[in-house]
């Protein structure tokens, strides 16, 4: 019997901690004239940033981008007007782009700041895509909206804005892919939905679609709209600002969710290393203490229709008389996700393929492709602008994009993992750089294993939904007349103005007529800087002092956040206003039943076309199958199985591997027997004795499928669990199926591997020596 309680430990003896000097005299002197230093530079350095943001404003607020652009298309000229931008990135004479690659859209998110956070540094989403020869463009947004404007005109703004990216690519048959950052992610999931044609890839970066996700201890500010009514607030400040909502109170909230950081973090760090951090901290405050505006419409939209009444996943929301279904979004999906963002964690990320689908089998069945990319431990903030996340994640996924698309449809996780310390493969030259790149296939319960706190407090967001209705109801009809009646333009003004936010960088600029002594101040600390050691005793004791400030910043956090999440569990739990306005069916239930009932049909017609196909087919069944088999699909298997396909459309009939289907004709065949083999996957095994009668066939089929699947990293012995079973069942030659698979990968040049992908989706050029912007391709 296990003992409940392990052993008794020996008694651990305390360490000893070397004795810690006692400053002298001289410590003190020289720590001092560090501290006056510091406190001039530091003063200096929030005197200018103060002078960046009214520069910044005097300017018109343009977007803060680290690359020459100029101005392609203004939304205030369309038809229905807004103020969104379509810019296109001038390329730096070191860096060539090809105007016939596949052009990249980078979209920043407006949700309190100003644009230029995809662009923000060389290393970032604009800099990644130029540096692989992408044409880029960035949509970017001024400060004010237009009168009247409203989300649906932004959309229609964005359509117009891709399809003019389209037409200056007339070389490119591939349809740009779209990046859109945070608030952008579901604006532009939104546009693929109700526009499907439209867009290429989607990419969605910390981009929230499901609004009740998360965990008390993953994102614990979630429950803060309930506290404050929901969703009345925000129209009321849309009101008292004469229809604009100011960005400045999302600033405001953000800083509230790590007030550790926002009111002493990021100051102590300019503090203690103001030598080194003064201009860091300036880049990132002038593109930070940027605040843009909304309309009335469009925050009541955002809040009342996601954040509160998260509709979008469940297809609730209405655009122009359309609803917005996002099972209608055909172009592949990648979602990159990080555990370290607190406001969009991964299940705010991704619970919406769960709500919206149901089954991973019904992604399948209809063609789709979801890719999601998770970070451990990044920021929201790092997710867009840190320089290790743009030489990683978002280089690998912008250069994976063309191998995105030839994926079978499905649901992925994909995987970065570095290529240093592997032992060298065959086929490297299928994939370049230092990262090799596998997708994962994932599944439902996946998805729902990145829930650790579980999904039963969406129940209680159901009833603050309710309510929250009920209250913006009542603000509507009751209050808000009397409130648009007293507010005037000049009194909405002098609320901007006077915001806290925009008063602290205003207080401490060249306005302030002590800046002239500030300026003195810090010139006389840069000329006799005498700075003391990291290392000096009186640093090391600031250092504590700093801690112990963070932890009680922390604690009051943490206090905070208990105290909200205890108060709306009970005022919204089923003793209370749950018992009144009890909550709806779970999302994922509905979508779990909807999706059975589709799949029960979709086998039936699956069963009707099990036995239909050839070759080509059989092919792809036997890829499909070792994929589940195996658990991922290697990058490097997407580019051998284009080679392959090129190569044998070069050869024509006289190849008895590939016969003369072009990459797009294959990717379709693919996505078609992808539907088949997830709805009937043993009558589609079952079945291939029937669609490959001969042996030779039977031998060369696996023998393909083996080559493309790269079974083993060598090709040495192509053989695996799945290949020794239908080598069985097939009764076929394993040594012939192993001598064929060496022929199949013999057969292409190694020069060849650097032949680019055919984009499936867009095959306009059946010529094999070119790739899928009519390119010649190398080799």
């Amino acid at each position: 019997m296990h003992n409940k309680f392990p052993a008794a430990a020996p008694a651990a003896v305390p360490a000893v901690s070397p004795p810690q000097s006692v400053p002298t005299a001289a410590d003190w002197l020289a720590y001092a004239t560090d501290v006056n230093q510091r406190a001039a530079l530091v003063l200096d350095t929030m005197r200018q940033r103060g002078n960046a943001y009214r520069e910044h404003k005097e300017q018109g607020t343009p977007a803060l981008l680290k690359f020459e652009h100029e101005l392609v298309l203004d939304g205030r000229t369309l038809a229905r007007p807004c103020n969104y931008a379509l810019l296109r990135i001038l390329a730096a004479t070191d860096v060539p782009v090809d105007p016939r690659a596949r052009p990249v859209v980078v979209v920043d998110p407006r949700a309190g700041h100003g644009p230029g956070i995809g662009g923000f540094k060389p290393d970032s989403e604009v800099g990644v895509a130029m540096q692989s020869g992408h044409p880029v463009y960035f949509v970017t947004f001024r400060q004010e909206p237009e009168d009247g404007q409203t989300l649906a005109d932004v959309m229609q703004a964005e359509v117009r804005f891709i399809e003019e990216v389209k037409r200056r690519h007339p070389q490119c048959a591939a349809k740009p892919v779209i990046i859109g950052n945070c608030q952008a992610g579901w604006a532009i999931a939104a546009l693929a939905a109700l526009h499907p044609k439209v867009t290429g890839p989607i990419m969605l970066v910390g981009s929230p679609l499901s609004y009740w996700a998360g965990g008390e201890k993953l994102n614990p500010m979630r429950y803060s709209g309930g506290a404050l009514g929901g969703a009345w607030l925000a129209a009321l400040s849309a009101d008292l600002g004469a229809d604009r909502f100011d960005g400045a109170h999302l600033v405001e909230n953000f800083e509230k969710l790590n007030p550790a950081f926002a009111q002493w973090g990021k100051y102590y760090n300019l503090w203690s290393k103001v030598d080194t951090e003064a201009e860091r901290f300036l880049e990132f405050e002038r593109w930070w203490g940027g605040y843009f505006r909304m309309t009335g419409s469009e925050i009541e939209t955002i809040v009342e229709n996601l954040f509160v009444g998260n509709r979008l996943a469940r297809g609730t929301i209405e655009v122009d008389g359309a609803r917005l279904d996002l099972r209608n979004i055909k172009a592949p999906v990648v979602v990159f996700a990080s555990w370290g963002d607190n406001i969009t964690p991964p299940p705010q990320a991704l619970n919406w393929i769960i709500d919206t689908w149901g089954d991973e089998r019904a992604i399948t069945a209809a063609g789709r492709t979801i890719v999601y990319v998770l970070h451990e431990d990044i920021g929201h903030l790092g997710i867009f602008v840190g320089a290790g996340i743009a030489k990683k994640e978002h280089d690998q996924i912008v250069n994976s994009i063309d191998m995105i698309e030839l994926l079978p449809p499905g649901l992925y996780e994909m995987k970065l993992e570095p290529k240093a310390g592997l032992e060298d493969r065959r086929w490297e030259d299928l994939e370049h750089g230092t990262y090799t790149v596998q997708f994962k296939h994932r599944t439902m319960d996946d998805l729902r294993a990145l829930n650790p706190e579980g999904r039963e407090d969406e129940q209680l967001f159901s009833t603050m939904a309710k309510v929250s209705e009920l209250n913006t109801a009542a603000y509507k009809t009751y209050v808000r007349p009397w409130v648009r009646a007293f507010v005037t333009q000049e009194m909405a003004d002098a609320l901007v103005a006077l915001h806290p936010l925009r008063w602290q960088k205003q207080l401490l600029s060249d306005a302030n007529p002590m800046a002239w002594w500030i300026k003195q101040w810090a010139g006389w600390a840069r000329t006799e800087r005498c700075a003391v050691d990291a290392d000096h005793p009186l640093r090391a004791a600031e250092r504590g002092a700093s801690d112990a400030i963070v932890k009680q910043l922390d604690d009051f956090r943490d206090a905070r956040d208990s105290a909200v999440r205890d108060w709306a569990r009970w005022f919204y739990g089923p003793q209370a206003m749950g018992a009144l306005l009890p909550p709806d069916r779970p999302d994922e239930e509905l979508a779990v039943a909807r999706a059975g009932a589709e799949l029960e049909q979709a086998r039936r017609d699956a069963l009707q076309e099990v036995n239909a196909g050839g070759f080509a087919a059989a092919v792809c069944r036997i890829v499909l199958a070792g994929m589940v088999s195996i658990g991922s699909f290697e990058r490097r298997s997407l580019h051998l199985a284009h080679l392959l396909a090129q190569h044998g459309r070069a050869r024509g009939a006289e190849s008895p591997y590939t016969g003369a289907l072009s990459s797009a004709e294959w990717s379709a065949l693919m996505r078609d027997q992808a539907r088949i083999t997830a709805l009937a996957p043993v009558e589609s095994l079952n079945a291939l004795s029937d669609m490959i009668p001969d042996a030779a066939s039977r031998e060369n089929a696996l023998a393909l499928a083996a080559a493309v699947l790269m079974i083993e990293p060598t090709l040495a012995n192509p053989r695996s669990e799945i290949i020794e079973y239908l080598i069985g069942t097939l009764g076929v030659d394993p040594l012939r199926v192993i001598e064929l698979a060496r022929g199949v990968t013999a057969s292409i040049s190694p020069a060849r591997t650097q032949i680019a992908p055919h984009s499936a989706a867009n095959d306009a050029d059946s010529d094999p020596s070119r790739d899928h912007c009519g390119r010649a391709a190398a080799g």
